[in-house]
């Protein structure tokens, strides 16, 4: 049964008349048009369907779209702010972390959402933030560069965050 549905995605409204229960991946990807967020498993576990739901990490292909309704969501592509990318974003270019670059979505959206709630992470909660992502290429070693080289970019725009 179709429903209209209000949400928010990269701070524009959008209202759509679909099923509740549709996966809200299918919304961003076939409805709204946005490619950041990929289909991977399907189950939630390989991290390439990652999006911010207020500030936090979720994966988009096993929520329904109707939970994600009174909530602001980010996907890679909301990222980019007035023509500028965001700190985690030019890491990853700047390290070259990527090879087929089909994790990327995932690892650029784990590692700001930890920046969100954690400004200068230590190695360890990067690890741990990165932990259910899967880089099927092998890339690992330039995706940590890329978190860490984040963390440097994220501290020198926001100075006044302590370190945990």
């Amino acid at each position: 049964m179709t429903e209209a549905i209000s949400l928010t995605v990269n701070g524009r409204s959008y209202e759509l008349a679909i099923p509740p229960d549709t996966p809200l991946l299918t919304v961003l990807r076939n409805d709204l048009e946005l490619n950041g967020p990929k289909y991977g498993c399907g189950l939630g576990e390989c991290g390439a369907c990652s999006v911010l739901i207020d500030g936090m990490a979720a994966r988009a292909c096993v929520l329904p779209v109707s939970v994600a309704v009174g909530h602001e969501i980010l996907t890679l592509e909301g990222l980019a702010s007035e023509g500028r990318l965001d700190p985690v974003q030019s890491a990853f270019i700047e390290a070259q972390a990527a090879q087929c670059g089909y994790c990327l979505n995932g690892m650029i959206i784990s590692v700001r959402a930890l920046l969100n709630h954690t400004p200068r992470p230590s190695s360890a909660q990067l690890q741990s933030a990165l932990e259910y992502n899967l880089c099927r290429c092998g890339t690992h070693v330039e995706i940590l560069e890329a978190a860490n080289r984040a963390v440097a970019i994220n501290a020198a725009e926001s100075p006044e965050a302590p370190h945990e």
